[in-house]
């Protein structure tokens, strides 16, 4: 076999002092490069992925802007058409914005400003309360079946606006811009609430099944007792159009004192209802798992019901019983942000808020100069798309 050529010392050598040689060289090279302030420069690390967006915060602008969208086209939708900008400036003019020459007729201010405007703030209201108190129902029943309406509420604003159309012709009330209506179903709305709370109390616990049908029991006697007064009250003929769309649902806003009234409550229970907010993702587990994670199940109840109780309440006296609200947007947004209580709250608020300001365009809009009924519209556009979410959307509902 052919062995490698063997080189000879001499060469060995000098082989060896070249490298010693380079490596002088560069040594030398990086000493000067020290001694005259040059750097190395660092390794370039690669710049962390920008931050997207949640969900959460996606759909929240997203409804937040829908709900812009759907104020401004039923401020300006009406049988008496107002220019876009003339719009802009009579709103502007009441913020003290506007400074130019008045160019309108006063009656296009008086519309907008008198009628339109409260009332698209009044449905947003109205909205916004039902989808809260439905998501704080369902969460506390854990029933995605339950509505706002159902603990005998309805019932019981029902029977006090009856209540208050018989003695409207004895008695003539007012109080800040509230019929005798609007107070006596907002006082129904309430007892009737604590009256099916009191009934399912025993020992201190209130169970939620004992809760449900308690709501029904209540609700059908009051239901009864609605009945029989409309029957037997003759005054009451003179009063059946009122009744029909009081109980159809309709948008009654008299005077920007009953809107800022409305939107305290309204405030009041969103703050309580996201305050609450843990306890209802405690209450998903299970009562026992809430008590075993130190929350004090039967306060936290109590206050849950209040909440969503006094919500609807104040819903009612501007608009009546509108129904499907409640449980169609808590639904949605379930599937779009998933079950967490706290984004599930704020946009069930916007949600509603939107889908009743847009029935209720529609409801003013669709047979004018007539008018339908606004809870007729909601269940007309929440039926069917209720039924389409259970059907292609059911299997990634999660509670």
């Amino acid at each position: 076999m052919a062995q490698a050529p063997h080189k000879p010392p001499v060469a060995r050598s000098a082989t060896h002092a070249g490298q010693r040689v380079e490596r002088a060289a560069q040594a030398s090279t990086q000493a000067q490069a020290q001694a005259d302030g040059q750097r190395i420069a660092p390794i370039a690390r690669p710049s962390p992925p920008a931050r997207r967006p949640s969900r959460v915060t996606l759909t929240l602008v997203g409804l937040a802007l829908g709900l812009l969208v759907a104020l401004a086209l039923a401020t300006l939708q009406g049988t008496v058409a107002i220019a876009p900008l003339t719009t802009l400036e009579i709103m502007l003019r009441h913020l003290g914005l506007w400074w130019g020459a008045v160019h309108w007729p006063a009656t296009d201010e008086l519309i907008l400003m008198q009628v339109r405007l409260p009332r698209a703030l009044g449905a947003a209201l109205v909205g916004a309360a039902l989808g809260v108190s439905g998501a704080l129902f369902q969460g506390l029943l854990r029933n995605p079946l339950a509505d706002p309406l159902l603990l005998g509420t309805s019932s019981g604003a029902s029977l006090g606006a009856v209540v208050a159309l018989v003695l409207t012709s004895a008695i003539s009330l007012e109080w800040l811009g509230f019929s005798l209506v609007a107070l006596l179903a907002f006082i129904g709305a309430l007892l009737s609430v604590a009256l099916v709370y009191g009934l399912a109390t025993r020992g201190g616990r209130t169970p939620v099944v004992t809760l449900l049908l308690a709501g029904v029991a209540v609700s059908a006697l009051l239901t009864a007792a609605q009945t029989i007064l409309i029957v037997l009250e003759t005054s009451l003929q003179q009063h059946f159009g009122l009744l029909f769309f009081w109980f159809s649902g309709a948008i009654d806003v008299e005077s920007w004192t009953q809107l800022w009234l409305v939107a305290a409550l309204l405030a009041l229970g969103i703050m309580v209802a996201l305050w609450l907010a843990p306890t209802l993702d405690a209450f998903a587990l299970g009562e026992e798992m809430a008590g075993h994670l130190g929350v004090p199940v039967e306060r936290r109840k109590l206050l849950i019901v209040g909440a969503a109780a006094l919500l609807v309440a104040a819903s009612v006296t501007i608009g009546g019983l509108v129904g499907f609200v409640g449980l169609v947007a808590p639904h949605v947004c379930r599937l779009l942000l998933g079950p967490r209580s706290r984004p599930l709250l704020a946009a069930s608020a916007l949600g509603g808020a939107l889908f009743v300001t847009l029935a209720d365009l529609l409801a003013r809009t669709v047979v004018a100069p007539s008018e339908l009924p606004l809870g007729v519209v909601t269940a007309l556009i929440g039926g069917p798309f209720f039924l389409w979410l259970l059907r292609y959307a059911g299997q990634r509902y999660r509670w």
